[in-house]
């Protein structure tokens, strides 16, 4: 049910967070597409306001005062300006001289602005009955064409274009005010900037969803190889609490047919069988306990932790080095526990330091004490320590130094103290050749 819980919570995290840059970007390029549009409006405008100027430049570009500027040039040579006949008409010559633009006024709007090549917005220039006369930057069948052009822009395709730049803006007018010229429309759309910006958000959200996709699906693959390994783990995990009872149960069997026993060993062997089916009862439990919620009653932790010892201290192989289990455990230290599965935990971190010993020998010592409304109980052994990095992945499903280990010890251990107890199992300290501390914690009762 947990897993299921964070699998769906980890989809509804993923479509938010796509939702969430989908919207932030659309936003964003949405208010930087309206910025461009005002830019190019503005430019275009000032390509209209050029194309205007021009005819007006090359009406009054005839002077009407031609002889009277000769004559005043005459007259300022031969120092005879005061005989001249016209004073006014020499003024008005002036002034018509201050109103014309310079010739660099010209040419900048000639080669600044009415250049074609230096903005791609799209323009047709048009009479006053909408009939195209010439066009810059039309993109037609994915080129850009100007019309008139030879390559193939027909009157068609311009009058289509024209229709479409229309319905985008209203056309701008351009009075001539000469009714010699009849006024002329510019017809203009979006660049081609502004019209690739426009799908640049849902190309955004496509790759962001096909990263979220495949981001997800790994991490699927991974969860469902975690849980597959968990199984597995399990299983191996079932068979070797088992095996220590029945290895047992085995060897008194075996006890028992031997004919030369006396009664003593007899009542022994029946005492140890009496343990070990009490201990298969046990596992058993364990086992219907994970995946609910355990009762939890005060118990006394040093007698929960000295029946424990006492039950591993007479199976613990003793080959090429001996191993001494030292507990100190003060007599009034509580706390609620499920007996079965918080000795699970203590056996499974005795295990766990018998390994590092790697049948050498050593010293395995459990100390518990009372701080703060917590119980502290620290396990701590003389193998061979853990390096530094590897300290994250203890409790990992999966993870074991042990060629034939599961790695599955911690990680149950982790999740019983934490997740049915409400305390905390973690590695204190370790270093290698120097051995290894676990820590837990649990509330006092």
């Amino acid at each position: 049910m947990r897993a299921y819980s964070f699998t769906t919570r980890l989809k509804l995290g993923l479509i938010l967070a796509a939702v969430a840059i989908a919207v932030i970007s659309i936003t964003y390029t949405n208010k930087l597409v309206e910025k461009l549009r005002e830019r190019e409006q503005t430019v275009i405008e000032l390509w209209a306001s050029a194309l205007e100027q021009i005819p007006k430049a090359s009406l009054t570009s005839e002077n009407p005062y031609q002889l009277e500027l000769t004559g005043m040039l005459r007259a300022l040579d031969s120092g005879s300006l005061s005989d001249t006949v016209d004073v006014e008409r020499y003024k008005a010559a002036i002034r018509w001289a201050q109103g014309m633009p310079p010739s660099a006024d010209l040419s900048f709007i000639l080669d600044d602005v009415l250049r074609s090549d230096l903005f791609d917005i799209p323009a047709i220039v048009t009479d006053d009955q909408g009939n195209p006369q010439y066009g810059n930057n039309l993109m037609l069948r994915g080129r850009s064409v100007s019309f008139p052009d030879s390559a193939g822009a027909s009157l068609q395709d311009i009058l289509a274009l024209r229709d479409e730049m229309k319905a985008q803006y209203e056309p701008i007018t351009i009075d001539h005010a000469s009714a010699e010229i009849t006024p002329q429309r510019v017809y203009y759309g979006d660049s081609r900037l502004v019209k690739q910006l426009r799908f640049f958000p849902f190309a955004q959200l496509l790759f962001g969803s096909l990263f979220i996709l495949v981001g997800y699906t790994g991490f699927s693959y991974v969860r469902r190889s975690e849980q597959s390994n968990l199984w597995v783990g399990m299983a191996k995990e079932a068979a070797h609490q088992l095996g220590t009872p029945i290895s047992s149960l085995m060897g008194w069997i075996e006890l028992l047919r031997n004919s030369e026993v006396d009664r003593q060993q007899i009542d022994l062997a029946l005492d140890e069988l009496e343990v070990d089916v009490s201990r298969l009862s046990r596992v058993a439990s364990r086992f219907s306990d994970i995946g609910s919620m355990p009762k939890l009653t005060i118990e006394n932790v040093g007698t929960v932790v000295g029946g424990t010892i006492n039950y591993m201290s007479k199976r613990i192989p003793q080959k090429e080095g001996r191993v001494n289990l030292t507990v100190d455990i003060p007599d009034d230290i509580e706390a609620p526990l499920n007996c079965e599965l918080f000795e699970w935990v203590v056996e499974n971190l005795i295990k766990n330091s018998l390994d590092a010993m790697e049948n050498r020998g050593g010293t395995i010592a459990l100390v518990a004490n009372r701080l703060d409304g917590r119980v502290q109980i620290d396990v701590s052994d003389s193998g061979k320590g853990i390096e530094r990095s590897q300290w994250k992945n203890v409790f990992r499903p999966g993870y074991s130094t042990k060629k034939r280990g599961w790695g599955l010890g911690l990680s149950l251990a982790k999740r019983i103290v934490e997740d049915y107890h409400g305390g905390s199992l973690i590695l204190l300290r370790s270093r290698p050749g120097a051995g290894t501390t676990f820590r837990i914690e649990l509330p006092a009762a």
